[in-house]
């Protein structure tokens, strides 16, 4: 048994308005797949789609997962930069510095966000969603290799990462002090390649948690992973 994954999803006040943002800055189409929410197709290697449901939550804080977006050229990144800000982007400090060679924006609803400067050699070849960068244990980017079957491709000084086989996309975990909840974040929905049930029952071994809510919108199964980040495992092929 295991798991795809199937959508990197945003908590969104308006879910609609959030998605044409995002669709308008990365030239993307819409996905016409069953879902609670609005999916983008990420056109990315690893295979998974964008995802924008609502949630009531507040945002208190900045978010321990977000996108590190690449460049191909000094040109190229100026212009990511300006095209997120006409479509009603911001700049962000973070702490950064004035000297970052990576620009730090936020979408419209708040969600951090990097424009990273060319001849970043870790996110070469991995498409324009370069990293799924999150604030995280070593322990997490161990359960997220065996849960979603991707290799680690970075392990050291308790940071990780981890890649698709095919290739795309890679999600990094920064290692120990771990942020507060920020309230409204981006999320990992699965989907089984069998029946959800048993597919559950896998990532409670690996150290997964059941949280108290069982159900989610579209009757998604809620769990938490190590770091206490929810995660949704949607219907399987046998539900």
């Amino acid at each position: 048994m295991s798991s795809r994954l199937f959508a990197l999803s945003f908590d969104a006040r308006e879910p609609e308005r959030l998605a044409r943002f995002w669709a308008a800055l990365l030239d993307l189409e819409g996905a016409d797949e069953p879902y609670d929410g609005v999916l983008l197709r990420s056109g990315n290697d690893a295979g998974y789609r964008l995802g924008f449901r609502s949630s009531p939550a507040r945002k208190t804080g900045q978010n321990r997962l977000h996108f590190d977006l690449t460049s191909s050229s000094p040109d190229d990144q100026r212009e990511t930069v300006a095209r997120a800000l006409d479509l009603g982007g911001r700049h962000c400090d973070v702490g950064q510095g004035p000297d970052a060679s990576h620009v730090v924006l936020a979408d419209p609803e708040g969600n951090e966000f990097c424009v990273i400067e060319p001849g970043n050699a870790f996110l070469a070849g991995c498409g324009r969603i370069g990293a799924l960068a999150c604030d995280g244990s070593q322990a997490v980017g161990y359960f997220w290799s065996e849960a979603l079957g991707w290799p680690l491709v970075w392990d050291q000084d308790e940071e990780t990462a981890v890649q698709s086989p095919a290739g795309g996309t890679k999600i990094t975990w920064g290692g120990p002090p771990l942020m507060p909840d920020p309230g409204r974040d981006l999320h990992l929905d699965l989907a089984p390649d069998g029946g959800r049930e048993a597919e559950v029952e896998r990532l409670l071994a690996l150290g997964a948690k059941r949280l108290d809510t069982a159900h989610g919108g579209d009757g998604a199964v809620l769990l938490a992973d190590p770091d206490g980040n929810v995660f949704r495992v949607l219907a399987g092929p046998r539900d």
